[in-house]
């Protein structure tokens, strides 16, 4: 199958981190092109860089779907424009934070999620209670930015850890889950340095596209996925129009 992994941020290094760890869990047969956002913010920490950041995802999802995508990955755990690419998409589109807690539900009672900094972490305090799993898992910041994983001589790693240790002590976590795609690299790592299951949601969308395209499943047009209204969008979203993104 061929799998697009999209990162929504313009960090191309990221985008390289994104795909290693995508090309580690991939089936035999499974074709991953990563793709990496042509406009918008270097990394994406709170709303606003998550609002800005949706033109260029959808820009590059109808482009990956064009050139024969049976299944796409928004790459931040923000589950950034998720909704909006479900809808453009013909394909079945998932997001990271969405995989990541489906699959720790399946291998532990109690969760907690990872993540760089306080405004990211309420967003993603609000997917957990969307996802029906807020009575299982608590979200935690390590108040780290997201572009200081890249950089060796940051403490970043370190204060992953620090609040994972804290996780473990004060939430009673049975899982990790990793809630940055710039942190996919580390799930293994920790994982044998804590001794429980560490959850990289690159790595569990990966699964779970292969497992929608075997059963030959893809996103419902039925209801409020359906494909969006054609209608004129003036200024600079003018191209974004919902007959001219689709045809592109």
């Amino acid at each position: 199958m061929k799998l697009s992994v999209i990162n929504p941020n313009t960090t191309r290094s990221m985008t390289e981190t994104i795909a290693s760890a995508a090309r580690g869990v991939a089936a035999v047969g499974t074709e991953i092109t990563p793709q990496t956002s042509e406009m918008g913010p270097v990394s994406i920490e709170g709303y606003y860089d998550e609002a800005l950041a949706v033109p260029g995802l959808l820009q590059q999802l109808s482009r990956a779907e064009g050139q024969g995508a049976e299944a796409a990955i928004i790459a931040c755990f923000d589950d950034t424009g998720l909704d909006a690419a479900r809808a453009m998409a013909g394909i079945p589109v998932l997001g990271i934070c969405q995989s990541a807690l489906a699959l720790a539900s399946f291998i532990a009672q109690r969760y907690s999620i990872i993540t760089t900094m306080e405004r990211s972490r309420i967003p993603i305090e609000d997917l957990v209670r969307r996802y029906g799993h807020a009575e299982r898992c608590k979200a935690r910041a390590a108040d780290i930015p997201v572009l200081s994983l890249e950089d060796p001589n940051s403490n970043a790693r370190d204060r992953l850890r620090s609040e994972i240790a804290t996780s473990i002590l004060e939430d009673r976590a049975e899982a990790i889950i990793l809630g940055c795609a710039g942190m996919a690299e580390l799930a293994a790592s920790l994982q044998a340095e804590f001794g429980l299951p560490v959850i990289d949601g690159v790595a569990a969308a990966v699964k779970q596209a292969e497992a929608l395209t075997t059963l030959g499943l893809a996103t419902s047009k039925g209801g409020v996925y359906a494909p969006p209204v054609a209608k004129p969008y003036h200024g600079l979203l003018e191209p974004f129009a919902p007959e001219q993104i689709q045809n592109a």
